[in-house]
């Protein structure tokens, strides 16, 4: 693809027709584009009065819904944002703010989470999201819990492009999770990949589904939704039950959601005939996990469109393949052909194999992390020059077919994809040890029909210590957030080894007996 012509958030938000509409909810009034525009000049007005600037990072903990889209967009345009999950618990919360360094929080005026408590203990200024009454959807007021706090250190006035936009925590096989700074140009230029990929237009609307602490649902369902020039419906959290009337009531043209939605709807779609032939999706995008071609072929039935299957992570700023709308062809069980970075397949050796064969997927491209931060380790082995490029290795194993087809056939990280929510079993490991009973814990992938993979542990209980898979779980839930809670615990005599005497991850699951 050739170089991209928006290079920050700003740029790419200015082409819509201002009075467009931008973001639309349930029981209120929808939001232009210029609307839009003002929220995001008067957020970084006031970040800057608050002395908070370019290069500060401000941490967000919203629920889903319209004023986390447009909190995400406004302080990107003028600060780096850094949502994070609001299940977390605050021992999370204690980690994550402290590894961002977090110059401030924004979380909703009323919170009572653990999220406030947790920033003021790092020195981090708590900023309250209010609405006011009869606002616009994704309209908001930003005020300080106090008028004296911290400050930052950047420069006032909108973000420039080799700025950071945006900060997320990916887990890696590594004990501490790293960080993925991404920049104005690159959050800019993988915007622009997914308008491509999906020929998105002003007439576009998204219904928004996504959780919007995940690069998906930052980057498809919300900002390339808008720099399209197009509107996205956010009603809250995803909940099958009320998918079909958000359905009628939005009327949207296209949704972007995991494998796990896609079948939570799909379990629905038998109930709600009538939604179902009303509704006008000109497309179904899915992306994050692997998409059962079965489920591929029973959504584009029952929606009578396309599911177009995409590819991407953090580190790309999402999008790195994406199979094409018809005419071309959508391959089941394919992530598609590479649409924005350069896809190639390599080998350990670090050379490119021949077409049809195996090896890592390597990207390189306009939307590609300039490398994690403070992790000099991490970034030697991610990171590889060939041809002239650098490269980033995705940990991920495929074979491009002479089509270019990227079709993925195994997994090199030991991360556990929990129906798209990444999951580092070295973190759940540290957890469970803190047990008193628990004397060894290994957390591993056990494949899952919905999810992909589901959270799994063996555990070797210390001498004449007792303790049950409830009373485990229970202790996890209180220290992690729910989906990376293990859903099933094997107590065992001894955990196997490899060679060399080190506990084996992958594999685990069969040689415990729980898979073929």
């Amino acid at each position: 693809m050739a170089e991209t012509a928006a290079r920050t958030v700003l740029d790419l938000l200015r082409t819509a027709a201002p009075a467009a509409p931008a973001v639309l909810a349930p029981d209120r009034p929808p939001l232009d584009h210029a609307g839009l525009a003002g929220q995001i000049e008067r957020t970084v007005a006031r970040l800057n009065r608050l002395g908070i600037g370019r290069n500060d990072r401000v941490a967000i903990v919203l629920p889903t819904g319209p004023e986390m889209a447009t909190a995400f967009l406004a302080i990107a345009a003028g600060a780096t944002t850094a949502p994070l999950n609001p299940a977390y618990r605050a021992e999370e919360l204690d980690f994550y703010l402290g590894d961002l360094g977090a110059r401030a929080l924004v979380v909703a005026d009323g919170d009572t989470g653990p999220a406030a408590t947790v920033a003021r203990r790092h020195g981090a200024r708590v900023l309250r999201l209010s609405v006011p009454p009869g606002a616009a959807a994704g309209a908001f007021a930003l005020e300080p819990e106090t008028e004296s706090g911290g400050i930052g250190s950047g420069a006032p006035g909108p973000a420039e492009p080799d700025d950071t936009a945006l900060v997320l925590h990916t887990s890696g096989t590594t004990a501490r999770p790293k960080i993925v700074p991404l920049t104005q140009a690159n959050l800019a230029a993988s915007a622009q990949h997914i308008i491509a990929a999906v020929a998105l237009t002003a007439a576009d609307r998204c219904l928004s589904i996504m959780p919007l602490f995940h690069i998906h649902g930052l980057m498809a369902a919300t900002l390339a939704a808008l720099g399209a020039g197009g509107s996205l419906f956010a009603p809250g959290p995803f909940n099958a039950l009320r998918f079909f009337a958000w359905l009628e009531e939005a009327q949207p043209s296209w949704y972007t959601a995991v494998p796990t939605m896609h079948q939570a709807i799909l379990a629905r779609a038998a109930r709600n005939p009538e939604a179902l032939a009303r509704a006008k999706l000109r497309l179904i995008r899915s992306s994050s996990a692997s998409l059962p071609p079965a489920v591929l072929r029973e959504l584009e039935g029952a929606f009578r469109c396309p599911v177009i299957e995409s590819y991407g992570m953090t580190e790309a700023a999402h999008q790195m393949t994406s199979n094409p709308l018809p005419p071309g062809e959508r391959r089941p069980g394919s992530v598609g052909r590479a649409a924005g970075p350069l896809v190639r397949v390599m080998d350990e050796a670090g050379a490119f194999v021949p077409t049809g064969s195996a090896g890592e997927v390597v990207i390189s491209g306009a939307n590609v992390t300039a490398g994690y931060e403070r992790n000099p380790e991490a970034n030697a082995k991610a990171f590889v020059e060939a041809e002239g490029r650098r490269w980033f290795r995705t940990g991920d194993e495929g074979v491009i077919d002479a089509a270019g087809y990227l079709t993925l056939t195994g997994r090199l990280k030991e991360i556990i994809n929990r129906g798209g929510e990444k999951v580092s079993p070295l973190e759940v490991d540290a957890v469970l040890s803190e047990h008193p009973a628990v004397a060894q814990v290994v957390c591993f992938a056990l494949r899952h029909d919905k999810l992909g993979e589901e959270v799994a542990a063996a555990v070797v209980l210390r001498d004449g210590a007792s303790l049950d898979e409830p009373g485990l779980r229970a202790f996890a839930a209180e220290r992690l957030a729910d989906f990376k809670v293990p859903r099933r615990i094997l107590f065992v005599p001894e955990i196997p080894k490899g060679a060399t005497g080190k506990l084996q991850r992958i594999g685990l699951a069969a040689r415990l007996g729980l898979e073929p």
